[in-house]
């Protein structure tokens, strides 16, 4: 039987998209961004939001280059993320007393009560995450994920 060009036929493989690396990392992320969601202390504070204010206030006064560095988040959606926080009164943005063209991000008082506020939150995220690991488990996880982003670095 001739095969007709464009058509392919099923190719038998042992490959199964449900157990691959990339698959499973999305489902482990899109869980904890639920978790995140449903746990927050503050409905309207994203993932990345906290993030960044988490950055911000670990730097004291930063630019947005200095945050899109620390998170890996891409210069377009943390640009996103700091009008919304900006428009939230949760961040300062200031010229550069050295670079007036460079804008420095800084927390308002809002800001670092917000982040009082969440921390005990995240916390509690970050176990219901990792809910359903032993000790050991949740160690090599860490390990494992910290030596996969190293490696990409």
């Amino acid at each position: 039987m001739e095969e007709l060009k464009g058509e392919s036929s099923p190719v038998e493989t042992d490959y199964n998209f449900t157990e691959q690396v990339g698959h499973l990392l999305r489902k482990a992320y899109q869980r904890h961004m639920m978790i995140f969601q449903e746990m927050s202390c503050e409905p309207n504070l994203t993932a990345p939001q906290f993030i960044a204010l988490c950055t911000i206030q670990s730097m004291g006064s930063c630019s947005i280059t200095d945050i899109v560095t620390a998170t890996t988040v891409d210069q377009a959606t943390m640009r996103g993320v700091i009008d919304r926080l900006k428009s939230k009164g949760w961040i300062h943005l200031a010229a550069d007393k050295n670079d007036r063209r460079k804008v420095m991000i800084s927390l308002t008082d809002e800001g670092l009560a917000l982040l009082d506020k969440m921390i005990p939150c995240a916390q509690g995220i970050t176990e219901e995450t990792l809910r359903g690991l032993n000790p050991a488990e949740r160690v090599a996880l860490i390990f494992l994920l910290k030596k996969m982003n190293d490696a990409s670095d």
